[in-house]
């Protein structure tokens, strides 16, 4: 696993590369956490939103129901076109999509009551530098919303993962055990409130929730891992189709044990939920 900073075109075509699975597999989670997410700004009609690095739409389709009017952004293009998609098939007028990097926003200073990313920004190449842009475009008195993984430890999900490509493959590095991955760099409660207040935000608040997120099965565990991130289909890019077929055997193994037998397990991940706003 390469520890380099990508540039903008290998961070659009990595993205790009997992578009399809992300919609399928990881967005229904998703749009499930943005609805618990938005619970805590004031979303309504009138209110003029910005879903940054918004994927197929986590946080974009849930404030269009509540009758926003939104701009989602992303760098990648198979991205946006699955979540114009998903907001004309559900009938939601409001939502325009566009192509674009998070630390370049193309919009005016002030344009937006409400700036949000999901899991988006904070797993950019540079986390200060999307979160300018955020407060940027966001007006005064308006809120920016973001949401992060918290501790990497209570991410069941992906520790059951790794666990599993372990027990398959001797020698498996798993991941980096000096710095986080990116989309942890914002598990300290303390650190994220610092970063926010940096940004230039006030009254910042995070709150730590506990992401439910269930599995039938271990084909479904290791479809919303590798479809997640670039990091995720990067772990199990060298594995052959046996190894791979044996990782699943093992993951459907760990869910039925969790779920006494029964099959698919409820697995739990901490999520930190960080707003403020701009004066």
């Amino acid at each position: 696993m390469t520890t380099s900073t990508p540039d903008t075109a290998q961070v659009r075509d990595a993205w790009e590369s997992i578009a399809s699975g992300f919609d399928e597999y990881v967005t229904p989670d998703t749009l499930r956490l943005g609805e618990r997410a938005l619970d805590r700004v004031e979303v309504g009609p009138g209110t003029r939103f910005l879903d940054v690095a918004a994927g197929t739409g986590a946080l974009a389709l849930p404030a269009a129901r509540r009758g926003a009017d939104v701009v989602a952004v992303d760098i990648a293009p198979g991205m946006v076109d699955r979540l114009a998609s998903r907001a004309a098939a559900e009938g939601l007028a409001s939502v325009e999509a566009r192509v674009m990097d998070c630390h370049s926003l193309g919009f005016g200073d002030a344009s937006f009551d409400v700036t949000a990313s999901q899991n988006g920004v904070t797993m950019s190449p540079d986390l200060r530098a999307g979160l300018s842009e955020m407060v940027r475009v966001t007006r005064r008195g308006g809120t920016v919303l973001v949401v992060a993984f918290g501790a990497l430890t209570r991410a069941e999900f992906l520790g059951v993962f790794v666990g599993a490509v372990g027990a398959v493959v001797p020698g498996f590095a798993g991941l980096p055990k000096d710095t986080p991955p990116p989309p942890f760099q914002l598990a300290d409660p303390e650190r994220f409130h610092q970063v926010l207040t940096d940004a230039g935000l006030t009254g910042t608040a995070v709150d730590t929730v506990v992401w439910d997120m269930p599995f039938g099965s271990g084909a479904d565990l290791w479809n919303e891992v590798t479809s997640s991130h670039p990091i995720g289909a990067g772990l199990v890019a060298g594995l052959d189709a046996d190894q791979r077929a044996a990782v699943r055997d093992v993951l459907d193994g760990v869910l039925r044990e969790r779920a006494d037998g029964r099959g698919g397990a409820v697995l739990h991940a901490e999520v930190n939920i960080g707003r403020g706003t701009k004066d």
